[in-house]
């Protein structure tokens, strides 16, 4: 059951990572094109939304990052909470390998960051922003450029993936939550604990949990906590046994459900919103910039430098196991592949630093998604002559 509902996710991701590639194009196109006044206005459009005391006036792009990107960590918890239970995440032998390269991913491309932005005209603030892998885009990448290579692979690339997800959800809780409402977080861990209780109650209407989410989230929203913490939070809360015999669990229907939501609507139009962005906008100097090259340099170079130098020296140290079947050529392309930060980069780049009239948000969208792109090609290059060597030397994926 574990192995088929990691397939089943595997196949998801890939093809949503190829619909996220042609979204991000397209916004970036948009942006520069005739009809770039209209795709920016579109981004910026006020909505008010007013439901009793709960009154919030937000951008299209905020509602997005703020409301739908909730949804997304919510199935990214659920997910988590099943690979560690039942899945990848509960084999200790397994998940020693990607959970120190997932490490050496998150640290190095941070510190290289680090290097590039500590001096003058620097913005140290960004360092979280290369430390995030998009799943969806490395596994559609690897699907296209190499999808006869072990499934091992893929697998390892999931479980680093997962791992980096739950880093990057610690990150947005310490790094960037400025300030906390006390009252209106105490209601929302009052909803959480009405959640976990509700677990209890096997055939509970599902209702109760989508009001318990909404009322979560939005308390989140007014205590000033990052919503993604909500949606992570309410997943832990979704209990992991079956309504009735022989079905498959609370959890497992959930997941299934709202993953392709998520997949083919919730996360492309993230992408279309956060990705696009202005050349005219830029000047010289903004474009080769210490935040725009510290983001390109910690993805293209950090990123694939951590994770595979972690995994080789925990195999050296005996701390972990290279995947099965799976050569070292084959580990660095995947380790590249981990360069592709796109989604979760954007994401925390918003965070950093919001909206802005300096150019700086066109800046960390250049460099997220130019080192995105090159790292999907210069990785898919690499996994792609690996694969043409194994079926030359005559090897079964």
């Amino acid at each position: 059951m574990a192995r088929r509902t990691t397939l089943d996710f595997l196949k998801t991701e890939a093809g949503s990572g190829v619909l996220l590639a042609a979204v991000a194009v397209a916004a970036v196109i948009l942006a520069n094109s005739p009809l770039a006044d209209r795709y920016f206005a579109f981004a910026a459009m006020p909505i008010p939304v007013r439901i009793g005391p709960f009154a919030h006036t937000l951008s299209v792009a905020h509602w997005i990052e703020d409301g739908l990107m909730a949804i997304f960590f919510f199935v990214v918890g659920m997910e988590i909470k099943f690979e560690v239970l039942k899945g990848e995440l509960s084999n200790p032998r397994r998940l020693a390998l990607p959970v120190i390269a997932a490490v050496g991913g998150m640290a190095v491309p941070a510190l290289l960051y680090l290097a590039v932005n500590l001096g003058p005209d620097g913005l140290p603030r960004g360092w979280a922003i290369p430390t995030a892998t998009d799943i969806a885009f490395a596994l559609a990448a690897l699907a296209v450029a190499a999808p006869r290579l072990p499934p091992p692979l893929r697998i390892f690339l999931l479980t680093l993936a997962i791992v980096d997800d739950l880093g990057a959800v610690a990150i947005i809780a310490l790094a960037y939550t400025e300030e906390v409402r006390l009252t209106a977080l105490a209601g929302a861990l009052l909803v959480l604990a009405a959640l976990a209780v509700l677990g209890a109650w096997k055939r509970a209407p599902f209702l109760f949990y989508g009001v318990g989410f909404v009322l979560v989230w939005a308390f989140t929203l007014e205590s000033g906590i990052n919503t993604s913490l909500a949606g992570v939070a309410c997943a832990l809360t979704i209990p992991t046994g079956s309504r009735r015999p022989g079905q498959d669990s609370v959890l497992k229907y959930f997941m299934d459900s709202l993953h392709p939501y998520v997949a083919y609507a919730i996360l492309p139009l993230f992408a279309f919103v956060a990705a696009g962005f202005s050349l005219a906008d830029l000047s010289l100097r903004q474009a080769g910039s210490p935040l725009t090259l510290g983001i390109m340099l910690a993805l293209l170079v950090g990123k694939p430098l951590g994770v595979f130098g972690f995994a080789a020296l925990a195999a050296w140290l005996k701390l972990g196991r290279r995947p099965t079947g799976v050569s070292w050529m084959e580990m660095f392309g995947a380790s590249v592949l981990c360069g592709v930060g796109f989604t979760m980069s954007l994401f925390i780049g918003a965070l950093a630093f919001g909206p802005d009239g300096d150019g700086i948000d066109g800046q960390v969208r250049l460099g997220v998604v130019t080192a995105s792109l090159l790292a999907a090609l210069i990785g898919g290059v690499i996994l792609n002559r690996a694969q043409k060597r194994r079926l030359a030397a005559g090897e079964a994926p």
